[in-house]
C-alpha cells in the first residue's frame, strides 16, 4: 500500500472517530442521525477538495457550496450546526486549536423569513385518520391504537414506540402516561383522553398482551413476530393511512395536530406544553408557579372519539 493511500486512510479514521465523538455528545437518535449525515456530507466535500484544513473560511466556502446547489436555509442552518459541533468537540479533545474552533462557531446561519407554521390536520381529518384502521384485524387495531397515542396524546413517534404497560397508570381518577422519558432525557407524564384508553385496551386485548412494551411488530400474516416496534415502524404507520386519505403528513404532524386541536378548544398554553415536554416546560413551571391539571387536561378538548 502506498503512502498516499494510507494517508487517506488514516486520516479518514480520524474523521470517522471525530464523528463519533459529536455523535456521542448528543441525546436524541435523530439528533445523532442527522448529524451524522451532515458530517459525512462535509468530509466527502472536505476529502475531494484536497483537504483544505478545518477552520472558518473552510466552513464558509462549504456553506457557499450549500447555497448554490439550492438548499433550503433550515437545511444549510442543520449542517452548519453539526459543523460547528464538530469544532466544538475537536477542540476539546485537543484535534483543533481552541481559537480556530471559535471561528467556526461564528460562521453565521442563513437567515429564515418568518416562521415555519409546520403541518398538522383539522379535527375532521383526524377523525378520519383515527378511523381508518380495519379495527376487525389485529393490526388494524394496533395501527388505530398508535394513531390513538399520538393524537390524542401528543406522543412522538419514539416514544410511542418505547410505551410500556407501566407507563399507563391512574392518576385523580383518570388515565395518564407515567414518568415518559422524553428528548433530551426528559421525563414527563401525559394525561390521554378515554378514547385513546380505550383504543389501547382493544389492541392488547386482542394481542393477548399484559406487561413490557404496549406496541409490538406484526407479520403480513397478522400475527406478531416479535417483543417490540421500531420509530421507523411507527412513522410506516402513519404515513400507510395518510397516503391512503390523501393527506400529506408525517409522523411529528399528529403531535403538532394534537397541540394545535387542544388549543382551539381552549386548553390553556401552560398545559399543552406541559403535555408535550417542550425543553422550555420548566422554565415555564418556575415563572408561572403551573401545576398539571388532570381534571381539565389537554388531550380532554380535542374533539374526537373511537367510531367502532
Amino acid at each position: 500500500m502506498n503512502a498516499l493511500v494510507t494517508q487517506s486512510d488514516a486520516a479518514r479514521q480520524r474523521e470517522r472517530a471525530i464523528i463519533q465523538i459529536v455523535q456521542d455528545g448528543l441525546t436524541s437518535a435523530n439528533s445523532k442521525r442527522a448529524y451524522g449525515k451532515a458530517l459525512d456530507s462535509f468530509f466527502d466535500w472536505y476529502d475531494i477538495n484536497a483537504r483544505p484544513g478545518l477552520n472558518k473560511a473552510t466552513v464558509q466556502n462549504y456553506k457557499a457550496m450549500l447555497q448554490a446547489r439550492g438548499l433550503a436555509p433550515s437545511s444549510i442552518n442543520q449542517h452548519l450546526s453539526a459543523i460547528r459541533k464538530l469544532a466544538a468537540e475537536a477542540s476539546d479533545n485537543g484535534y483543533l486549536d481552541a481559537t480556530i474552533a471559535n471561528g467556526i462557531a461564528k460562521v453565521k446561519g442563513e437567515k429564515q423569513a418568518g416562521v415555519r407554521a409546520g403541518n398538522w390536520l383539522t379535527r375532521e381529518q383526524a377523525q378520519e385518520l383515527l378511523n381508518a384502521p380495519n379495527s376487525e384485524t389485529l393490526k388494524g387495531k394496533r395501527d388505530r391504537a398508535i394513531l390513538a397515542a399520538m393524537i390524542g396524546a401528543g406522543l412522538r413517534r419514539s416514544e410511542v414506540a418505547a410505551l410500556t404497560f407501566q407507563h399507563i397508570k391512574q392518576r385523580d381518577a383518570r388515565w395518564v402516561i407515567v414518568d415518559l422519558v422524553g428528548k433530551g432525557n426528559r421525563v414527563r407524564s401525559v394525561p390521554i383522553p378515554s378514547w385513546t384508553k380505550q383504543a389501547i385496551d382493544e389492541w392488547t386485548h386482542a394481542a393477548n398482551l399484559s406487561s413490557a412494551r404496549v406496541f409490538r411488530s406484526i407479520n403480513k400474516a397478522n400475527a406478531l413476530t416479535g417483543e417490540s416496534l421500531t420509530a421507523q415502524a411507527v412513522r410506516d404507520v402513519v404515513k400507510e393511512y395518510g397516503d391512503a386519505l390523501g393527506l400529506n403528513i408525517a409522523a411529528h404532524d399528529l403531535r403538532r395536530t394534537f397541540a394545535k386541536l387542544a388549543h382551539k378548544g381552549g386548553a390553556a398554553l401552560e398545559q399543552i406544553q406541559l403535555s408535550l415536554g417542550h425543553a422550555s416546560i420548566k422554565t415555564t413551571e418556575r415563572y408561572l408557579g403551573v401545576q398539571q391539571n388532570l381534571h381539565d387536561a389537554p388531550c380532554d378538548r380535542l374533539g374526537i372519539q373511537i367510531v367502532n
